[in-house]
């Protein structure tokens, strides 16, 4: 596997004056706020997560996407909504996720949301499945300006990565990281930076050292090892690993807790925002069903969203009494969710 230098110099080279000012004040915020206790709130967000689509391909057990549960609005993230949000936020955004929920490859659109932010500078990571890379697509993604791109990979066998990966094919996983790789070659692009990520279970955590040889056989630029989110982690205790480093729980007499000890801060709170795929505004990416809507964008425009009440009250509970706000009684903010495996 290679060296992130080129990633890191990439991410780097997307600052400007403007961009890092705006950071600067996000971050002197946020540690006065932590300090005090008090809420202070400079800047506009320089990170965000944008919802391409809810859709997906598999039925993943513990994702509300692949157990079509979702309560809020399902759906595909239409041009000029997201194009209203990059031409208001790309003077300080500097990092985007096209990601939250659901397969972004299935929104027609996609590759054109990536061309049109990489045209303003951002870097542009997204997460995918990778069950669409056919020739043709795989070619347009890398020319699409597409910085990082996290390709899931929880096995390096049928039969266990299908556990998690309902419907879904390794195969295809793995040809489909292979064109990838192809035409980023033959095309002399050092984009996309492509990750393997292998969320880890109780049924997969014995090929980790497996799925860390084929990544490097194939080429792939890291692997990451990351923590599985479950969401009732009492009842469905039979998915976390055994070996308590890769797990977000520890196991007590009474049960499962979560090692995290929520204190009462947050930096996703103050460097960015997350928006789903119909304009809604809500905390971060434990907010999988939108419970906390902050406003809509349609509406308001987000500037007006990201200063309001609503955001504001959320922030302030935060730092009062976190434990106590229901997405972030399951969150790692503040633990190690992520190893990296390169070599």
């Amino acid at each position: 596997m290679k060296s992130n230098i080129h990633d890191l110099l990439n991410i780097l080279s997307k600052l400007n004056g403007e961009r890092l000012r705006n950071a600067l004040k996000l971050w002197m915020s946020y540690h006065v706020s932590k300090i005090s206790g008090r809420l202070v709130h400079w800047g506009l967000p320089a990170v965000m997560e944008i919802e391409p689509t809810t859709s997906c391909n598999l039925r993943c057990p513990q994702c509300p996407s692949g157990l079509r549960s979702f309560s809020r609005n399902t759906g595909m993230l239409q041009m000029d909504r997201y194009q209203s949000i990059i031409d208001e936020l790309h003077p300080t955004l500097w990092y985007l996720l096209l990601y939250f929920q659901g397969e972004p490859f299935l929104n027609p659109e996609f590759l054109k949301f990536v061309r049109y932010a990489s045209a303003k500078n951002i870097y542009i990571a997204t997460s995918s499945n990778a069950h669409y890379f056919n020739d043709e697509v795989a070619k347009a993604t890398v020319q699409s300006g597409l910085d990082r791109l996290i390709i899931s990979i929880d096995g390096t066998t049928q039969d266990t990565y299908s556990k998690y990966r309902v419907g879904g094919n390794l195969q295809k996983v793995i040809e489909g990281t292979k064109t990838l790789l192809y035409w980023r070659n033959k095309l002399q692009s050092k984009k996309p930076y492509i990750v393997w990520q292998f969320i880890a279970f109780s049924h997969n955590e014995h090929q980790i050292e497996e799925v860390k040889k084929l990544a490097n056989d194939i080429g792939v630029d890291t692997i990451g090892i990351k923590t599985a989110q479950i969401y009732d982690y009492q009842q469905s205790a039979d998915f976390i690993p055994q070996n308590e480093s890769l797990s977000r729980y520890r196991k007590t007499e009474g049960g499962y807790v979560i090692k995290n000890e929520l204190l009462n801060q947050c930096w996703r709170m103050w460097k960015g925002s997350v928006i789903t795929w119909d304009g809604l505004v809500v905390p971060c990416c434990f907010d999988k069903d939108a419970k906390h809507q902050f406003g809509n964008i349609a509406e308001a425009g987000f500037g007006k969203v990201w200063k309001n009440e609503s955001y504001n009250r959320f922030r302030k509970a935060i730092l009062q009494s976190r434990n106590k706000i229901d997405i972030c009684t399951n969150c790692t903010e503040g633990t190690k969710v992520w190893s990296s495996a390169e070599s």
